[in-house]
């Protein structure tokens, strides 16, 4: 057994968790909403794993990792966490990732949402499958990855008949932007695109995973369920996206 997380740690990060949550709960005020409805994925990038077991320790236990070999030597040394991988995973990694991941939410291609199929039926998933969220590239900015929401359009029926995997909604990577406001435009395209494809295929959960430090709040107040956020909680980090 190793030692035990420095309560001072703990504390810290209790304390950031909370002005996060406080956050979320006063942009669910602003728009009528449950601050119950919305998820704090803590980023944990570049995060050394005895800063996570404080971190853990004070609550912070559903973590985002961006690469599935860091996740992969973090995990077992952390218990009581669960862990959504919310970067671009490569396909040689995928058989790993759906060991690892409760959740993948860069699914950002069709043959990617595919290959994860036949994966987790090989795997054995437990009933419902693999959860997944669909990455759209709702500002078609030619340096982010995701799908088309026009190729979205079309092959979401297809993708909702893949009877391994749970599509519990879109997620979205935001601009750079001078300022959160600027950010709001992104947040409200991808709720738009939700409520039009589920009011024609009933597969595609409600869920939408879209924020991050710099915007969150802006995030929130469009809609989103699910924030990923880094900075906020453990401070910068060298390698991190900036926003995170």
């Amino acid at each position: 057994m190793g030692r035990p997380p420095d309560p001072d740690a703990i504390a810290g990060f209790r304390a950031a968790r909370s002005r996060v949550l406080d956050t979320i709960a006063a942009a669910c005020v602003r728009t009528g909403r449950d601050p119950g409805d919305v998820t704090l994925v803590a980023v944990s990038k570049s995060v050394a794993v005895t800063r996570l077991e404080a971190a853990v320790a004070a609550g912070l236990t559903l973590l985002g990792e961006n690469r599935v070999q860091e996740a992969e030597s973090k995990a077992p040394l952390l218990a009581g966490a669960r862990w959504h991988l919310i970067g671009p995973l490569q396909s040689n990694k995928a058989r790993r990732a759906v060991e690892l991941f409760d959740v993948v939410e860069s699914v950002d291609s069709v043959d990617l949402a595919r290959r994860l199929d036949r994966l987790a039926g090989e795997a054995g998933r437990a009933a419902g499958g693999l959860g997944i969220y669909l990455q759209v590239n709702v500002d078609r900015d030619e340096a982010k990855s995701g799908l088309r929401p026009e190729t979205l359009e079309a092959e979401l029926q297809a993708l909702a008949e893949l009877g391994n995997l749970r599509l519990l909604g879109l997620m979205t990577v935001g601009r750079l932007v001078g300022s959160a406001e600027e950010a709001r435009s992104t947040f409200s395209r991808l709720r738009e695109l939700s409520e039009r494809l589920r009011g024609r295929v009933g597969a595609l959960g409600t869920g939408l995973s879209m924020g991050m430090t710099d915007d969150y709040p802006i995030a929130v107040e469009e809609g989103a369920t699910i924030v990923r956020v880094g900075r906020a909680l453990f401070g910068a980090r060298p390698g991190a996206v900036a926003g995170r």
